[in-house]
C-alpha cells in the first residue's frame, strides 16, 4: 500500500512539471510548431526595433541635417512659390474666374523685376454698357475712395481661393491692388528673398502713390505682414507720405518664432539640435522677417485680425506682436488694435474675412485712422 501511494505522488510530481514546462516555458519538446511561434516572434521584434530605429535616424537626425545645409530646400518651403492653385491660371482674363471690372497689367521695377498686378474696380463702378479702358482704370483710382494694397502669404498667387473671397468683400467699397512678389505667379521667375520681396512691395506702394490722391491702405496676411512690417519700417527713414492705416491678418511676431512653434515643428522641437539645424540656419540666411522689430517703426495706425484656431501662424504670435507694438508705440505713431476671433466660427488662417463683423470693423478703422493720421500728421 506504502509502494503504491509513492507511486501515484511520483506520477503526480511528474506530471505537475510537465504542466510547469508547458505553462512557464511554453515550449515543450513534443511541441515544434511553438518552437516555430516563439522563434519568429522574437525575429519580429527585433525587426521591428530595427526598422524603429531606422526610421527615428532618418527622421530626426539625418532630415534635420540635410534641412540645415540644403538652402534651396529651406527656401522652399519658407516661400512655397512653388505651389500654384489654380494650377496654369490666365492672368490677363478675370472674368474666367468670375470676377469684372479687374484689369491686368504689369510694372517693371528699378530692379528690372516684372511685377504681375491686379486693378480691382469698385463694384458700383462696373456695369454692363460701362467701357472699361485703360483710361478708364487710371481716372477711377482718382475719384477719392480708399484704396486697398494687398501683400498676400506665401504659397500659391493672386488668384488663390481664400485671396479671392476677400477681393470681393473689399470691393463693395474700395479700390484693390493686388499682385505676385517675384518668383510668384506671372511675375519674374526670380528666386524670392525678403528684401527682394519687401522692394517690390515698396515699388507698389509707390506706384499706387503717383496714381491717386486718395487714402491708401496697407493689408498684409501671413508672410505678406512680415513683408508690409519690413516694407514700412523702411519707408519710415524716407520722406514720403505714409500710407493711412495697415491691416495685419494672422501676423507673426518673427519668423523664427514662427518656424518654432509651426505644428509640424512641434515634433522636432524637443530635439537638443533643433536650434543648430533648424532656426540658426533660417538666420544665417536671411529668412528673418522680424515684424516685432520692424512694428515699433511704423508710423500709421494699426489693426491686427487673429483667429484662435489658426494651426499655420499660432495666434499667440499675433498677440505677441501685439504687445510688442503697444509697449514701444510712441503717441506720435497711431494705435495699435487687436482683433481675435473665437475658435467655435472655424476662420482658421485663411478665411477672416467671413466674419460678418468685419466689413463695418474695416469701415470704422479706415474712418479713425484717416482722421488720426491726419491729426497727427503722419
Amino acid at each position: 500500500m506504502a509502494f503504491e501511494c509513492d507511486n501515484k505522488a511520483k506520477h503526480s510530481v511528474i506530471q505537475m512539471c510537465k504542466d510547469l514546462q508547458y505553462h512557464v516555458v511554453g515550449m515543450p519538446d513534443a511541441c515544434p510548431r511553438k518552437k516555430k511561434i516563439y522563434f519568429w516572434s522574437k525575429r519580429l521584434s527585433l525587426w521591428t526595433l530595427k526598422l524603429s530605429l531606422v526610421i527615428f535616424c532618418l527622421v530626426f537626425v539625418i532630415a534635420p541635417f540635410i534641412y540645415k545645409y540644403l538652402y534651396a530646400l529651406q527656401r522652399s518651403l519658407v516661400y512655397l512659390n512653388f505651389v500654384s492653385w489654380p494650377r496654369n491660371p490666365n492672368f490677363s482674363d478675370p472674368s474666367a474666374y468670375k470676377i469684372e471690372g479687374v484689369r491686368n497689367l504689369y510694372l517693371t521695377t528699378d530692379e528690372d523685376v516684372r511685377l504681375g498686378v491686379w486693378q480691382i474696380l469698385p463694384e458700383d463702378l462696373v456695369k454692363n454698357d460701362t467701357d472699361l479702358t485703360t483710361e478708364y482704370f487710371e481716372d477711377a483710382l482718382k475719384d477719392g475712395r480708399d484704396v486697398i494694397i494687398y501683400n498676400h502669404g506665401n504659397s500659391g498667387h493672386r488668384l488663390a481661393e481664400h485671396r479671392m473671397e476677400l477681393y470681393h468683400l473689399l470691393r463693395k467699397k474700395y479700390h484693390v491692388i493686388c499682385w505676385d512678389y517675384r518668383g510668384y505667379g506671372d511675375s519674374s521667375d526670380i528666386e524670392p528673398t525678403e528684401t527682394g520681396l519687401v522692394s517690390d512691395a515698396k515699388f507698389v506702394y509707390k506706384w499706387v502713390l503717383n496714381q491717386t490722391t486718395s487714402n491708401i491702405f496697407l493689408w498684409g496676411h501671413s508672410l505678406g505682414t512680415g513683408v508690409s512690417t519690413h516694407m514700412l519700417g523702411d519707408l519710415s527713414k524716407e520722406n514720403i507720405k505714409k500710407p493711412r492705416g495697415l491691416i495685419l491678418e494672422s501676423p507673426f511676431n518673427s519668423f523664427t518664432d514662427e518656424i518654432a512653434e509651426h505644428p509640424f515643428a512641434k515634433l522636432f522641437r524637443p530635439l537638443p539640435w533643433f536650434h543648430y539645424t533648424i532656426i540658426d540656419p533660417m538666420l544665417q540666411n536671411g529668412f528673418v522677417f522680424a515684424s516685432d522689430k520692424h512694428i515699433i517703426k511704423v508710423d500709421c495706425p494699426i489693426l491686427i485680425l487673429h483667429a484662435e484656431d489658426d494651426l499655420v501662424v499660432p495666434y499667440s504670435l499675433g498677440k505677441k506682436l501685439y504687445e510688442t507694438a503697444q509697449d514701444f508705440r510712441r503717441s506720435t505713431q497711431g494705435n495699435v488694435t487687436f482683433v481675435g476671433f473665437e475658435t467655435k466660427f472655424n476662420y482658421g488662417h485663411k478665411y477672416i474675412c467671413r466674419a460678418p463683423e468685419l466689413p463695418e470693423m474695416i469701415d470704422n478703422f479706415f474712418i479713425t485712422a484717416a482722421k488720426e493720421s491726419e491729426d497727427k500728421k503722419l
